[in-house]
């Protein structure tokens, strides 16, 4: 997964994201949500000379660049991606390869935790926990057993017994998420993905991969993109909730214009119902509204 996704000629160095799936950073109605939400962290901050939105795994940096039209210079935008830096995005917006060592701020992680490389546990016909292994071709077979670490993890988490099973074992993701929060001295750390929770986990796990809008077999040749949900209850944050709400809460504008506004404002009226519609797909509880929340919070500056 990791040389696929990211090694030489792997989806993502070569790719363009939106070409080939939709995301909620993409719409300049999400940024408008964003940079209240970078408000509020700002006012709670202090307004500090310098406030960073940090924008990780960035893809070909769209909500940033809503976002330079959207916030004030004293506002320091950074994306990090491996790919090279798009040429129509703003002079303002920093492009770097790696996250910044401190971040005083917003740093936000919209649909990466998903692409995070992870193991797959499978319960062989004996009933005994091994990792899946995968060829280029996509074809699978049981592998070595499962370590100690990654067995208490599914046992804590993902608890499997029945031949056939699956798990994506979350250690990967939550040193992730750990590493951004890390490095978070003031503010606020928000990652954006698909998940779920002990409840309702999926019995066969959820690795797909996707390649020009459609869902299409994981095989890790690099030809596609590879990804598992996220078991949001792993991860070590303050607060989760799902986009849906967490959009309403930001003012996102979801309700459409009365027609009778067409008739006096056919202009306004045209804005507005594009910004609803917009809005109308962020929230779908059976799409991207469905998407969870994940935020972590410090108020107390830390140097580094």
């Amino acid at each position: 997964m990791e040389r696929a996704l990211y090694g030489p000629g792997g989806f993502y160095r070569r790719e363009v994201p939106y070409y080939h799936f939709s995301t909620s950073a993409q719409a300049p109605v999400f940024a408008e949500a964003i940079a209240r939400l970078a408000e509020q962290v700002d006012v709670a901050l202090g307004r500090p000379a310098t406030f960073d939105v940090v924008d990780v795994g960035a893809g070909n940096g769209e909500l940033l660049g809503h976002l330079a039209a959207m916030l004030d210079d004293r506002v320091r935008l950074v994306a990090v991606e491996r790919r090279p830096r798009p040429s129509d995005l703003p002079d303002r917006v920093r492009w770097e390869t790696k996250i910044p060592q401190v971040v005083t701020g917003l740093l936000i992680a919209c649909e990466l935790l998903d692409n995070v490389p992870c193991d797959v546990a499978v319960v062989d016909t004996s009933g005994e926990l091994r990792y899946e292994e995968v060829d280029e071709t996509g074809a699978t077979r049981p592998g070595a057993p499962v370590g100690d670490a990654d067995a208490k993890w599914l046992a804590q988490w993902w608890p499997l017994s029945v031949p056939g099973q699956r798990a994506e074992i979350g250690l990967s993701r939550e040193a992730m998420w750990r590493k951004l929060t890390g490095r978070l001295a003031a503010g606020t750390a928000l990652a954006i993905d698909y998940g779920h929770e002990r409840s309702n986990r999926p019995p066969a796990g959820s690795m797909a991969g996707f390649l020009n809008g459609r869902q299409v077999r994981p095989v890790p040749d690099g030809t596609c993109d590879i990804t598992a949900h996220v078991a949001v209850d792993a991860i070590p944050c303050e607060r989760t909730q799902r986009q849906r709400e967490a959009l309403k809460a930001l003012g996102l504008p979801i309700e459409r214009p009365q027609l009778a506004q067409a008739y006096r404002d056919p202009t306004g009226y045209a804005m507005d119902l594009a910004r609803a519609s917009a809005a109308g797909r962020l929230t779908d509880p059976t799409g991207l509204g469905a998407h969870w929340w994940m935020l972590h919070s410090t108020w107390r500056r830390r140097s580094g």
